[in-house]
């Protein structure tokens, strides 16, 4: 994973002796844009927040309303009661969790609490969906602040993305350079994950980070892992499985999960109801 910063000793257990503490976000390095990205859409880092040990978003599905409560996107690996088993699903659990809003320029604005995980889990992708505790309307109302759109379109390959850190308030620019039919980390395999081009070297603290297409200016994936050391199948050192379980490890390349998944999941009213016609997440 790009590993959650915590002092933890389990997360030194199960990440290595590299998790440290947070430092000075790194400067992150200037781009001169290409010919499509010149064209694109502007992106910062409005709506995005930083937690504890990881990066976020406050997301809206399509038909998600002004007063409904607001949801925060992040990773299952970011939980605050730590790493989801494989095959273990959370789900309308209480948390009290807080979070860092930040405004287009990386300033915090405010702090946003949630009232639950509404959704998490490590099985076949690596999410984790919070429900706050004020709706959209009276975020947009104090702090002027508006929710990133979930995309309900699968990602294309070549398409120019960013990778949006809250925790290092740190913007990252690539393009999807394909996908993995199957990501196996540790314990945890993931499905259909987004693959970057090299640029995106994305590092602990990074993990829950939305990925927006410049063209659209949604969500399309949420970051997540990347290979470090070029082990195979490792925590830390995911590999690709392809249909015929031939294993492709690729050192330095990271990761994402899509989240169109998660979309036909999101039922009037925010609330996420596997039984949905089109939800293929897993369910408890």
């Amino acid at each position: 994973m790009n590993k959650p910063l915590t002092g933890a000793l389990l997360s030194l257990l199960l990440l290595g002796a590299a998790v440290g503490p947070a430092v000075a976000a790194p400067t992150a390095p200037t781009q001169t844009p290409t010919a499509p990205e010149a064209t694109a859409l502007a992106v910062d880092f409005a709506g995005t927040v930083a937690l504890s040990n990881c990066s976020g978003s406050v997301v809206r599905a399509p038909g998600s309303q002004p007063n409904d409560l607001a949801l925060v996107l992040s990773n299952g690996h970011c939980l605050e009661s730590g790493f989801p088993a494989a095959g273990e699903v959370v789900k309308d659990r209480p948390s009290s969790r807080s979070f860092s809003l930040l405004n287009s320029a990386g300033s915090k604005v405010g702090t946003l609490r949630a009232s639950k995980v509404a959704y998490a889990t490590m099985t076949d992708t690596d999410i984790s969906i919070y429900q706050l505790t004020r709706t959209y309307a009276q975020i947009q109302s104090q702090y002027g602040i508006t929710a990133l759109t979930l995309d309900g379109a699968r990602p294309t390959q070549g398409s120019a993305i960013k990778v949006v850190s809250g925790y290092w308030k740190r913007i990252y620019s690539c393009a999807v350079d394909g996908f993995a039919y199957r990501l196996k980390e540790g314990d945890w395999t993931w499905k259909d994950s987004v693959r970057y081009t090299s640029a995106c070297n994305t590092i602990g603290g990074t993990s829950g980070s939305p990925v927006v297409d410049t063209a659209t200016g949604k969500v399309v994936a949420v970051n997540n892992t990347g290979n470090e050391d070029g082990a195979r199948c490792t925590v830390n050192n995911p590999c690709e499985v392809d249909q015929s379980g031939n294993v492709t490890v690729r050192q330095g390349i990271n990761y994402a999960q899509q989240t169109y998944i998660v979309v036909p999941c999101i039922a009037p009213g925010n609330k996420i109801d596997l039984n949905r016609p089109g939800c293929t997440l897993p369910k408890p």
